[in-house]
């Protein structure tokens, strides 16, 4: 066999593990009038938690004080969170308050202390490490990896959002994009086994340079279409051309609507200039377009970076935080806007957290579990989910003494959860999540 029909055979073997993966659908056919998204927002760098939902009682505020020394906020400038019944336990960092009206109308929870797990972890386990801990633990590219991957325990070349949009795939058969979108190029959590995001501008245009609707625009794609089609005898070759052909598809399909400037979804982002806005604006108006798209289901990656805060932590996270409370804010009024609230969930993920203890820069150094957000009109909000940490250094949360929580929530049960909300089937969540089965439940109830 020569290289070339070994190459062809390698594609008939992807296309058959494609379709045995379209097997663990079952019942998860697209039904008509049926639309769910998820828009995964990415903190690059290691949001500090600590900071971001504080304890408001007496002793909780206390501890936390304590030992946040410089970097603790003071708590009447918390946003407070109140619960069912008026009780309020926590506070948030007051340059997400444009969220406490998502919180008050019953649309955001929080997720304690979650984080990448190998299986169920103790601070006694971990200290007589008597229990796999996550690979590179503490190391940005390793930890982003594995909050991408829902996999801690061994390298992996797919992401959680990429096998679920393998796993769902028989709901887009008809749609006229991939499944997965991004605006920060085609990360780990968006590519699957036989599948990759499509990546889109957040401004200027997305297509060919020359190949407009004028009549010598069409001229220039009709002849680079006709090439496309020639020499394909080549693996490689014929591969290449596919990309370039798509591309000149996707463009095709979505520039008109990224260039939308009487969109209904754009109205809420109005006067918002901040990178996240412009994604998130994006990720909207594709949302707004889905029946044109033929779209019944949608992974969207967003990414904000800068949270790497080993100095200067105070400003610079009140000031990523005042460019992405207004902006997911927008996103959330616009889908209320387009009545698809309620079919669109977006949710969080970080490196990690950051220590409680400060570092002598005025910052905070890496560290492990943090709380992360769910956002939308089916989430069952106004709740917080999961285990806090005690906020005491050396204590039974601590994995040393600088405030590093061992997690109490693992990064699979959180992916599981948001998963099945969007079709996922148990057989199907077996090949997204391959260590879901490890913790003791998949589902958090959060949705």
């Amino acid at each position: 066999m020569d290289r070339r029909h070994f190459l062809r055979h390698l594609g008939a073997i992807g296309a058959g593990t494609a379709l045995a993966q379209l097997g663990l659908l079952g019942a998860s056919a697209q039904a008509a009038g049926d639309y769910k998204a998820l828009v995964c927002i990415f903190l690059l760098g290691g949001n500090d938690g600590n900071n971001t939902i504080i304890p408001i009682d007496a002793s909780g505020y206390t501890n936390y004080a304590t030992a946040r020394g410089s970097l603790a906020l003071a708590q009447a400038n918390l946003t407070l969170l109140s619960e069912a019944g008026g009780l309020s336990r926590f506070g948030m960092h007051p340059g997400l308050k444009d969220w406490q009206t998502i919180w008050e109308a019953g649309h955001m929870a929080v997720l304690h202390n979650t984080g990448t797990l190998v299986q169920p972890l103790t601070k006694i386990q971990y200290q007589a490490k008597s229990i796999p801990t996550p690979l590179g633990l503490f190391s940005h590219l390793d930890q982003q990896r594995q909050w991408q991957a829902s996999v801690s325990n061994l390298p992996s070349s797919t992401g959680w959002g990429g096998r679920l949009a393998e796993a769902i795939a028989g709901y887009n058969s008809g749609a006229s994009v991939p499944t997965m979108i991004s605006t920060t190029g085609n990360n780990l959590f968006v590519t699957g086994k036989a599948s990759r995001a499509l990546t889109i501008p957040v401004s200027g245009t997305f297509g060919v340079n020359g190949m407009d609707n004028s009549m010598a625009g069409m001229t220039r794609k009709t002849a680079l279409s006709q090439l496309l089609g020639l020499d394909r005898e080549a693996d490689l070759v014929g591969a290449a051309q596919d990309i370039v052909t798509n591309a000149m598809y996707y463009s095709d399909a979505l520039n008109p609507i990224l260039a939308n400037t009487s969109s209904t979804a754009a109205l809420a982002f109005s006067g918002l200039t901040s990178s996240i806005a412009k994604q998130l604006l994006a990720v909207a108006k594709i949302i707004e377009a889905r029946s044109s798209l033929g779209a019944s289901r949608q992974i969207f990656l967003v990414a904000l970076g800068g949270f790497d805060t080993h100095s200067n932590q105070i400003a610079a996270q009140n000031n990523l935080f005042g460019q992405l409370g207004p902006a997911v804010k927008a996103f959330y009024d616009s889908m209320v806007t387009i009545g698809e609230n309620t079919n669109v969930t977006s949710f969080t993920l970080s490196d990690f957290s950051r220590t409680l203890k400060p570092n002598t820069n005025n910052g905070s150094d890496h560290a492990w579990g943090s709380h992360q957000f769910i956002i939308g009109g089916a989430v069952r909000g106004k709740l917080f989910y999961g285990t806090p940490p005690s906020l005491i250094l050396d204590g039974p949360d601590d994995a040393g003494k600088e405030g590093r929580w061992i997690p109490t929530t693992a990064v699979d049960q959180y992916a599981a959860t948001l998963a099945t909300w969007f079709g996922a089937s148990p057989a199907g969540l077996a090949t997204v999540l391959p260590n879901l089965s490890r913790f003791r439940t998949g589902n958090l109830g959060f949705i």
